[in-house]
């Protein structure tokens, strides 16, 4: 007689083998062995998917992302090759960071009319304390005698605009400073500003820059 030849979870099993245990098995499970070939085949059917049973519960024992380790008696769960625990996938790592940066704009209050405005300004400085000293030492340098910082921006821009007549900025009149998100709309609201403070009087741009986050990558 032909002998039958299953392959379960990786082991192969001959019908000869499953025959001459069926007396064993059989009245454990409840069945009854027959001499018929045909009820015989039957039974070995039901031992397979009683074995098959078994060992889907013995893999489903670890979570998902984990496989079964260990002998009869002695389990475990390993985590599988290139998987993640629990079924979870972790994002991409993080290749840097933003880091703010700092500006400022320091001018002479103590200016007299008829001489030149001393202004200081500082762009893209880590610190706000390094952008406060640079634009006052600027300020400094260029003549000023009481220089003072007038405004301080980070991550944005910055405008300043002063009265003019003609094409001939006043440097002998207040100053507005103001600072967005946006060049182009730091510039709009310090002239208009100025000219609202003016008394009637055009303003324009004196100086504009912006201080915008960098990112910086990790090493």
């Amino acid at each position: 007689m032909a002998r039958l030849l299953v392959t379960v979870s990786g082991a192969q099993v001959r019908s000869s083998k499953i025959l001459e245990s069926m007396g064993r098995l059989a009245p454990e499970r409840g069945l009854t062995v027959s001499n018929d070939k045909g009820v015989r085949m039957k039974c070995i059917v039901v031992l397979l998917l009683l074995v098959i049973s078994n060992v889907a519960l013995a893999e489903g024992r670890c979570p998902p992302g984990q496989y079964p380790v260990g002998g009869q008696g002695v389990g475990g769960c390993a985590p599988i090759p290139g998987g993640q625990a629990g079924g979870e996938s972790s994002g991409p790592m993080p290749t840097g960071k933003w880091e703010t940066r700092w500006g400022a704009l320091a001018q002479d209050t103590d200016h007299q009319v008829g001489q030149n405005l001393a202004i200081g300004v500082a762009e893209v400085k880590k610190t706000k304390r390094e952008a406060r000293s640079l634009a006052l030492s600027e300020c400094q340098r260029m003549g000023g005698q009481k220089c003072k910082v007038i405004l301080e921006y980070h991550n944005q821009c910055a405008a300043l605009a002063g009265p003019v007549i003609g094409s001939v900025p006043l440097v002998d009149v207040k100053t507005v400073a103001y600072r967005s998100p946006n060049e182009e709309d730091a510039k709009v609201e310090s002239v208009r500003r100025c000219e609202s403070e003016g008394k009637g009087r055009s303003c324009t741009v004196i100086y504009s820059a912006c201080s915008m986050s960098e990112f910086k990558p990790f090493r």
